[in-house]
């Protein structure tokens, strides 16, 4: 009789731990750099993990920067060891708070919610407050945002030769569906 007892209790406390936070493993983040008249600085990660803690809308999410890919070879080292410094600074990462969060208030359809929270990229800290979309789908939670960084808050070297062709404001959406 203990021996079910216990395993009712350890599937119990798992059923309650799954369901106070969703996961994705396979989040994108898309960032562009680009200038007009010039070849666009464009690169996608399709490996990005976001968390979400339902009961209070704290959102986690992390990547790392070699997993980011261009359409062009050479650009793509140069963003890892010249811009980046990804063997230095292999990951970055958001820790925030979905403001006003509550799962019940999310249909099909796209709601908006504040978002704040800390950016680490490149051994540096900045403050993003945002706005987060989210909706319900059959199979998970969509978070989607859309914001813009500056490479000087984060410590990001422009040559500047090169400073015609890469922007120094740089837009970075993220949708992650967590389940």
């Amino acid at each position: 009789m203990k021996k079910i007892t216990l395993i009712f209790l350890v599937c119990f406390a798992n059923i309650i731990m799954a369901q106070e936070k969703m996961v994705a493993y396979k989040g994108i983040i898309n960032f562009e750099a680009s200038v007009p008249l010039f070849e666009e600085v464009k690169a996608k990660s399709e490996n990005a993990t976001c968390t979400l803690t339902l009961k209070t809308g704290e959102i986690k999410s992390s990547v790392f920067i070699r997993d980011f890919h261009f359409k062009i070879a050479l650009m793509e080292q140069h963003f890892n060891e010249n811009y980046m410094e990804s063997g230095n600074y292999p990951k970055a990462s958001f820790k925030g708070i979905i403001e006003g969060f509550n799962l019940n208030i999310i249909g099909n359809l796209p709601k908006e919610f504040r978002l704040k929270g800390t950016l680490k990229l490149h051994g540096k800290s900045k403050k993003i407050n945002t706005i987060a979309i989210l909706r319900k789908l059959n199979n998970g939670l969509e978070i989607t945002t859309d914001f813009n960084v500056n490479t000087k808050d984060f410590n990001i070297k422009i040559p500047e030769i090169l400073s015609m062709k890469v922007a120094e404001t740089v837009n970075i959406q993220t949708v992650f569906l967590v389940q």
